[in-house]
C-alpha cells in the first residue's frame, strides 16, 4: 500500500500565518495528548516566529512551551523551523551561538529541524546542519520555493541534489506563498526524487486556492510527506485541512496513518480556540479565505497577516492592495529573493515605506542596506549595480559566507547579560533578541510583591 505521512502545523505555522503567531501555550496544552495519539508523522510546534512572539507579546517562556509539549508527546516527533544562520532571529549569528541553540533545542525536545536559508544560499545552512547531526537529531534541509527568471525546475533540482549530498536526512520544498501549481508539481517532484535518496516533504499554503490540488499532484508523483493544519485553523493563509487530505488519500488507498475519529476530536477543540481569537480580534477573518492574486504577487501567509497588522496599526488599511502590488517590484529590484523570513519582512516593510511615503526608496531600512551589501548572502539573481549604489553608495559588498565575519559571541553575551542569565536558554533569548529578550527576562525574574505589599503600593498612589 502506498504511504504518505502528514505533519500537523496548527501549533506553529497555521497560527503564525493566520494571526501573527499569537496562540498561547495555555490554549495548546489541553489537546496535545490527543494530538499525540492521532498518527501524525510530526507536530510542527516551535521555531519560526513562535519564540519572538512568546517573549514579545505573550510574556511566555518559549523553552517552557517546548518542554510542556514534549512531556505530552511520547509517540510523535516534534519539529521546528530554523532559519539557518539566522536561527529564529533576524540576523546572522556566530557559529557558536548556532551550535548552542541547536544543542539546547535538542535537549528540550526537538526531533526534526527544518532548516532553510531565505536566499537558498547553501553556505548559510551548513553550520546548522553540522550542529543538528552533532547532537543526533534529524536535519531536514528546506528549499524556499518561489518563481522568477532564475527559479525553475532545473534550479530546484540542482539545489536539492546539493542539499542531499551535504548530508540532509530529508529534503523539503517550502512553498510559503502557496504558489506552487499542480502542473509545476508534476514536473518538479519527479525531477527532485530522481536526484535524492532521502524522503521528500512538500510544504505549501492555501493562500492562492490551489494547495489541495497541488498536494494531490505531489502525492501522485511520489512525495513522501505533506504538511496540513487541522480544519478550524486551516485554509486562507494557512495550510490545507488535515481531515480533508486524510480522507481523500485514504479513499485513494494511500495510507496516512491518521485516525479520522481522533482528528475530529482535535478539530472540535480548535473550533473553540478559533472562535476565541476571532472574538477578540486577534484573528482577522480576512486571513481565512483564498486570494488567487497570491499567484501574481507571491506574498506568503505569515507576511500577509503581518502586513495587515502593520497597516492597521498605521491607520492605512486602505493601502493594503497598493502595498501588495508594490511587493513584486521591490523583490525584482533586490534580485528576486524568496519571500520568506527575514526577507519577507524586509521586502514587505520596504513596500509599505514606498507606498506610504509616496516615493520609492525615500526611506530604506538598515536591513535592506545590509542585504545589498551581501550581509545576508548571495541574491538569487544579480542586483542592478546602479540601483545598489543608489541605496548604499560605495559601501563594500562582501562575497564570502556572511557568518565567516562573525567572532564567537555566546560567552561575551553571557557576560553581558550577567545575573539575568540563569541558564543557557536565557542567554540565547538575549542573544537572539537583545532588547526584547532582556525586557522579558527582567519581567520573568523580578520579585513579585506579596498581596499585602501590593495593597500598600496601590493605596499610596491612589490606584
Amino acid at each position: 500500500m502506498v504511504e504518505v505521512r502528514i505533519n500537523e502545523t496548527v501549533l506553529r505555522d497555521a497560527h503564525q500565518s493566520l494571526m501573527a503567531t499569537r496562540m498561547s501555550t495555555e490554549d495548546m496544552l489541553p489537546i496535545i495528548e490527543k494530538m499525540d495519539s492521532a498518527g501524525y508523522y510530526a507536530l510542527e510546534c516551535w521555531g519560526g516566529a513562535t519564540y519572538d512572539s512568546a517573549i514579545r507579546f505573550l510574556d511566555e517562556d518559549p523553552w517552557e512551551r517546548l518542554r510542556e509539549i514534549r512531556k505530552r508527546t511520547p509517540n510523535t516527533k516534534l519539529m521546528m523551523l530554523l532559519r539557518g544562520q539566522n536561527l529564529i532571529g533576524y540576523r546572522h549569528y556566530a557559529d557558536d551561538v548556532v551550535d548552542k541553540f541547536i544543542q539546547k533545542a535538542v535537549e528540550n525536545g526537538i526531533d526534526i529541524f527544518r532548516i532553510f536559508d531565505a536566499l537558498n544560499d547553501s553556505r548559510n545552512v551548513r553550520a546548522s546542519l553540522e550542529a543538528v547531526k552533532k547532537y543526533g537529531a534529524h536535519a531536514q534541509l528546506a528549499i524556499a520555493y518561489t518563481t522568477s527568471d532564475v527559479h525553475n525546475v532545473e534550479y530546484y533540482t540542482k539545489l536539492a541534489k546539493e542539499y542531499n549530498d551535504m548530508g540532509a536526512d530529508s529534503i523539503c520544498i517550502k512553498d510559503m506563498a502557496g504558489i506552487l501549481t499542480p502542473a509545476v508539481t508534476r514536473e518538479l517532484i519527479p525531477a527532485i526524487k530522481a536526484v535524492i535518496d532521502v524522503p521528500l516533504n512538500l510544504h505549501t499554503h492555501a493562500t492562492s486556492g490551489v494547495s489541495q490540488m497541488t498536494y494531490l499532484a505531489a502525492v501522485e508523483n511520489g512525495v513522501d510527506i505533506i504538511d496540513t493544519a487541522i480544519s478550524p485553523l486551516a485554509e486562507g493563509t494557512s495550510q490545507p485541512p488535515t481531515e480533508s487530505m486524510a480522507l481523500t488519500l485514504e479513499e485513494l488507498n494511500i495510507n496516512t496513518h491518521l485516525n479520522i475519529d481522533t482528528l475530529e476530536e482535535i478539530a472540535d477543540y480548535f473550533k473553540g480556540i478559533r472562535d476565541k481569537y476571532l472574538a477578540d480580534g486577534t484573528l482577522d477573518s480576512k486571513m481565512m479565505f483564498a486570494d488567487p492574486k497570491a499567484l501574481i504577487y507571491q506574498v506568503p501567509g505569515g507576511m500577509l497577516s503581518n502586513l495587515n497588522s502593520q497597516l492597521r496599526q498605521a491607520g492605512a488599511l486602505d493601502k493594503y492592495d497598493a502595498v501588495l502590488n508594490e511587493v513584486p517590484s521591490v523583490r525584482e529590484d533586490m534580485g528576486f529573493p524568496p519571500l520568506v523570513t527575514p526577507l519577507s519582512q524586509m521586502v514587505g516593510t520596504q513596500a509599505v515605506f514606498n507606498v506610504l511615503a509616496g516615493e520609492r526608496y525615500k526611506m530604506v531600512p538598515n536591513e535592506i542596506k545590509d542585504y545589498l551589501k551581501g550581509l545576508y548572502g548571495k541574491s538569487p539573481a544579480p542586483v542592478d549595480e546602479e540601483f545598489r549604489r543608489s541605496i548604499i553608495g560605495d559601501a563594500e559588498v562582501i562575497e564570502t559566507r556572511p557568518a565567516d565575519r562573525l567572532e564567537p559571541e555566546f560567552e561575551k553575551l553571557k557576560a553581558e547579560l550577567g545575573d539575568l542569565g540563569k541558564n543557557d536558554e536565557d542567554v540565547l533569548t538575549y542573544a537572539l533578541f537583545p532588547q526584547v529578550g532582556q525586557q522579558y527576562l527582567e519581567r520573568k525574574y523580578q520579585p513579585k510583591p506579596v498581596a499585602g505589599e501590593t495593597i500598600k503600593i496601590h493605596a499610596r498612589y491612589g490606584q
